[in-house]
């Protein structure tokens, strides 16, 4: 099977952005004669084809909402919580929305949702990370297009996320004042831009604070498929930075299942302040996320896209606030 050529490709072969490829091929202004001209015989000469869509109605009103079926927990989980808000500020708006869990098998195929490719939606907000050739997919079929909790930077996509390296630094020097020297992570950190963004704010404390970062006390919590059990080594810290609070609340759990109680042996902090860390025995640590002051700056920023495609690509990042409950131990 041939590869599929992309923006990104044709971007490299002339030598500039994917924004001025995607402005040369659908005839946007912004782009000089001669390198539109450039750039449309390298895409015809690659062999690039457009994704196939049918064309949206101006009178659409209709958002797709696609997440990555891995990120949906039946049991509910803090996408859901941000789904539910993005629904509500999109009707506030006149705008409606259509969700699509986004099998991993089409997220590696390159299939785009039906949404898409049958002209309902007039634009489309990722809730969720999709990896980087998936989103060149989305952002070449031309609909205004949102990353919501991720980013890839140079990708020529707005995105809205928290300040995950904030809440990272946070939430340590928090576990540092309270008196500790040892102290872990747990979040797969290269699977998702949040997770990386809130590993390396602990970084940042830990080396701030002149202590050391031990490998065997950075653990995995996920694969590429799906939630893992997280397999703790033999010597533990004194406390552990999860990258959220469902990874808190999993890690209490198993900590208390091989007879290690938190916060007496190990205390824990989590991330997003989503139900979860209320219901936790011991209620968890974590940085507060806003979920309907997130989604509605997520559809602000879509609605501006619309209005104004030709705008340069922008990032939003929103801060949360440290909210100390029990999980905790003060060290003397």
């Amino acid at each position: 099977m041939s590869k599929q050529i992309t923006l990104a490709d044709i971007a490299r072969a002339c030598n500039t952005s994917n924004v001025t490829v995607s402005k040369a091929l659908a005839d946007k202004k912004g782009v000089s004669d001669e390198l539109r001209k450039k750039i449309k015989e390298t895409a015809r000469s690659m062999g690039y084809v457009p994704p196939r869509t049918t064309p949206v109605r101006k009178d659409n009103n209709m958002v797709g909402v696609l997440i990555p079926a891995k990120f949906m927990d039946p049991n509910g989980s803090f996408y859901w919580a941000l789904y539910n808000s993005l629904v509500n500020r999109l009707m506030k708006t006149g705008h409606y929305s259509l969700i699509c869990n986004l099998s991993e098998e089409d997220e590696k195929g390159l299939v785009l949702p039906k949404f898409i490719t049958d002209g309902k939606v007039c634009s489309v907000i990722s809730l969720g990370q999709l990896s980087r050739k998936y989103v060149e997919t989305l952002r070449d079929t031309s609909l205004p297009l949102l990353l919501l909790d991720y980013y890839y930077a140079g990708s020529g996509v707005d995105s809205v996320v928290t300040n995950g390296y904030m809440g990272g630094y946070e939430l340590t020097t928090h576990l540092i004042s309270r008196g500790h020297r040892k102290i872990g992570f747990i979040g797969t950190v290269m699977s998702t831009s949040s997770i990386f963004d809130r590993y390396m704010g602990y970084r940042k404390a830990m080396l701030e604070y002149g202590i050391e970062v031990k490998p065997e006390w950075t653990l995995d919590d996920r694969d590429e498929h799906t939630n893992t059990d997280i397999i703790f080594p033999e010597e533990l810290p004194t406390a552990f930075v999860c990258n959220c609070d469902e990874a808190a609340y999993k890690a209490i759990n198993q900590l208390e299942a091989i007879g290690r109680h938190v916060p007496d042996d190990v205390s824990v902090v989590g991330y997003d302040n989503y139900l979860i860390s209320e219901i936790s025995k011991p209620p968890i640590t974590t940085i507060n996320v806003d979920s309907d002051y997130m989604a509605g700056k997520a559809v602000e920023t879509l609605l501006s896209r619309i209005y104004s495609p030709d705008s340069p690509a922008r990032t939003i990042t929103i801060s949360g606030d440290l909210i100390i409950k029990e999980s905790v131990r003060t060290l003397s």
